[in-house]
């Protein structure tokens, strides 16, 4: 497995990580043995960088990461806080960040947190600077190794990233969100900032699994946030029309090189963009997250791959979600 610098947390960590979304909640129900098994086949395969919160099914994603943190103390594990209250800049407080942070240790079972994240905050809270003169006392008072934020807009990416404490930036990044690669990318390589891409297959549409026959559960997000209803649209199918998602995926498919599957070839286009440090796809079974994993053992994707991916964002895509994320 190849591993990449975490921006400046100064860790490096496995180039493919777990994003445990999945084992928590809101994409129907997934055991317990399921996602221990899923994260222990994720390690095994070299994965060494878990992304977690503290919302994923109440606590309950964490609580899954710190059993498989005392088999494997060596990983590094981020969560995120911020979105266990009404959003409104003035909840980003002191006292309100020890909480959520005492109870992330407790669940993940440690001391210290290698990486913390604000998880998706109003934009004000970027400008804040007392919100991130707390969040260096936190480190200060070994709560937290570093800390970093999960946007929703690559403005507020290009915020944080000006930021001189913040270590890590976490995206949407995927052959269906172009707009990092422009400014985001590039302006984090030059701070040394790291890049998490997340939602990295779309919801699973950068599978090629699905179709216009495909139905999901009612605890599943893929159903219930189609409109944006729950929480940011743009988190469900990377904000993409379901069909014209579909049309999209059709056109991408002949790409895929023999031997790959598609979402190895989706993970794989993320991997070859310049500043990348991590990828964390989900995974509901070991199955799953061997194949996440072994998508960085596969080369890099040709030029003429790559334009033929811009095309069809540039046709399909780019009119829906490039002016507004």
């Amino acid at each position: 497995m190849d591993t990449r610098r975490l921006g400046r947390t100064g860790l490096d960590v496995s180039a493919v990580g777990f994003g445990a979304w999945q084992i928590g909640a809101a994409w129907g129900e997934v055991s317990e043995d399921d996602a221990l098994e899923a994260l222990r086949a994720a390690v095994e395969s070299g994965i060494t960088f878990i992304d977690t919160a503290d919302v994923y099914g109440d606590g309950r994603s964490e609580r899954l990461v710190g059993q498989l943190l005392k088999e494997y103390p060596q990983l590094t594990v981020a969560t995120k806080m911020g979105r266990r209250v009404e959003q409104e800049p003035a909840a980003y407080n002191p006292d309100n960040f020890r909480a959520w942070n005492d109870r992330s240790r407790a669940n993940l079972g440690v001391d210290t947190i290698d990486l913390v994240q604000l998880h998706c905050p109003p934009t004000d809270v970027y400008a804040t600077d007392a919100v991130f003169d707390d969040l260096d006392a936190m480190v200060e008072e070994g709560r937290i190794r570093a800390y970093g934020v999960s946007v929703e807009t690559c403005a507020e990416a290009r915020t944080a990233i000006a930021r001189p404490g913040v270590a890590t930036v976490q995206i949407i990044l995927n052959a269906f969100r172009h707009k990092p690669l422009e400014q985001v990318l590039p302006e984090a390589r030059a701070a040394g900032v790291g890049v998490i891409a997340r939602v990295p297959l779309a919801s699973g549409l950068l599978s090629g699994k699905y179709t216009a026959q495909t139905s999901f559960g009612e605890d599943d997000h893929r159903n219930f946030n189609r409109s944006g209803a729950a929480f940011d649209v743009g988190e469900t199918f990377s904000g993409v029309d379901y069909e014209t998602g579909l049309a999209a995926v059709e056109r991408i498919r002949p790409l895929v090189p023999e031997g790959m599957t598609m979402a190895q070839f989706a993970l794989r286009w993320i991997l070859d963009q310049q500043g990348v440090s991590t990828v964390i796809p989900g995974a509901r079974n070991a199955e799953q997250a061997r194949a996440n994993a072994a998508a960085a053992d596969s080369a890099p994707l040709s030029e003429s791959v790559h334009a033929a991916v811009r095309e069809v964002y540039d046709e399909l895509i780019r009119p829906q979600v490039h002016g507004r994320w």
